[in-house]
């Protein structure tokens, strides 16, 4: 594999950003809001989702257009320092959120979550610029891998911070800074000749978005890709914006656990990334997806019936396995299904549908526990999605070339 280094630095940025992941979405946060910033009343849950869902549908609407600019004036490097920085400042201010401070807290998660998921789609467009064809598998599994190492480091912080979890957000922010580094000053962009543009980049991005509407047609196979990944997807981001608050409101869990069990999920992930960035080119994409969302059906269902910590933790393990891999597999066959030309403005598009996905997730999770009253039911309606994206991706014919 050419490139090497280049790899390397991409993937520092995956090291970096995932502290944001799981102190801030995904555990510590999620779990300080709850039960600290909305002092464990029942509507702390109902906020919290409001701010996934502002957040998710701006970075949705954010993605496809500032991947048609970039696109078109070669700066990816660039929007993606933006929405970095966008990240990281609000993050670190978090230090200063506390009992009541609801608004507050909802405002800086909003913005540095819009900064954290628009930033992705420039990160995952590079994959094409930095190794061949043959290699966007091991190489997307490669930044999940790193990415959850990092993930590792992070929760391991927990420990001797969980009962000053504000610094904890402050040391989050730095971590993500220091490792996000390397890529904006070593990694080496390609510049694309283009014409000079008759309109501005904002109506340009619009224009170009528009007009990707209207032909997507011609492109059946992303298409439908697209529309299956809208679906499972959804289920997996749900999984994890309400793992954290599942296995401490349903199972009990204290924050120690809680440190443990992400610890489980984080290094299986890694190691599932790594798997199937091996059995991916071995047995095809497409195949190693099918594999993950079975697998995903079953956990769902093992789920509904565990009523105690241990058997959550072996769970927590072999989600965490199938969770790289579903995200790594889903970018390198996004990647393989993108025109060159389009790339960060189809990446754009993927980040549209990942992220108006968890609009519906969190949401049918939240009906499904409401009117149930069983946060058990919730769980497994999430099911349905997955197997829902399995029968869409039947319809995604590709010619997979197996290495």
């Amino acid at each position: 594999m050419k490139n090497k280094s280049q790899v390397f630095v991409w993937s520092l940025f995956d090291f970096g950003n995932s502290s944001y992941a799981v102190i801030i979405v995904a555990f510590v946060f999620a779990v300080y809001f709850k039960q600290i910033i909305a002092e464990g009343q029942s509507s702390g849950d109902l906020y919290w989702s409001i701010g996934i869902n502002i957040s998710m549908l701006i970075a949705s609407v954010l993605n496809p257009v500032c991947g048609a600019i970039a696109d078109h004036s070669s700066n990816k490097k660039k929007f993606l320092l933006f929405f970095t920085i966008l990240c990281i400042i609000p993050t670190s201010l978090m230090y200063f959120t506390g009992k009541g401070t609801i608004l507050f807290a909802l405002i800086l998660f909003i913005i540095s979550n819009i900064g954290f998921q628009t930033g992705l789609t420039f990160y995952d467009a590079f994959i094409s610029e930095i190794t061949e064809e043959k290699f966007y598998n091991k190489v997307s599994g490669i930044g999940y891998a790193v990415g959850y190492i990092g993930s590792l480091i992070s929760v391991a912080l927990v420990f001797p911070l969980k009962d000053n979890p504000n610094l904890l957000f402050v040391v989050c922010a730095i971590f993500f800074l220091i490792f996000s580094m390397p890529l904006f000053l070593f990694l080496n962009e390609k510049k694309n000749v283009r014409k000079e543009l008759n309109t501005g980049y904002v109506k340009y991005g619009f224009d170009k978005v528009r007009n990707t509407l209207r032909n997507i047609n011609q492109f059946v196979n992303l298409k439908n890709f697209l529309i299956s990944y809208f679906l499972y997807i959804d289920a997996v981001n749900t999984i994890i914006f309400f793992a954290g608050i599942y296995a401490s409101t349903t199972l009990g869990f204290e924050t120690s656990e809680l440190a443990v069990f992400f610890l489980i999920v984080q290094f299986t992930a890694m190691l599932g990334s790594l798997l199937f960035g091996y059995l991916g080119s071995r047995i095809g994409i497409i195949r190693s997806v099918y594999i993950n969302l079975i697998i995903w059906t079953l956990i769902t269902l093992a789920v509904f019936f565990t009523n105690d910590k241990t058997s959550f933790y072996i769970i927590g393990g072999f989600a965490g396995t199938f969770l790289g891999s579903s995200q790594s597999l889903s970018r390198t066959l996004m990647t393989m299904l993108t025109p060159p030309e389009f790339k960060t403005e189809f990446f754009g598009f993927y980040g549209l549908f990942e992220k108006t996905s968890t609009i519906l997730g969190p949401l049918t999770f939240g009906l499904v526990s409401w009117i149930s009253g069983s946060q058990k039911l919730a769980v497994l309606s999430v099911g349905v999605f997955f197997i829902l994206g399995m029968l869409l991706l039947k319809k995604v014919k590709i010619k997979e070339i197996k290495y």
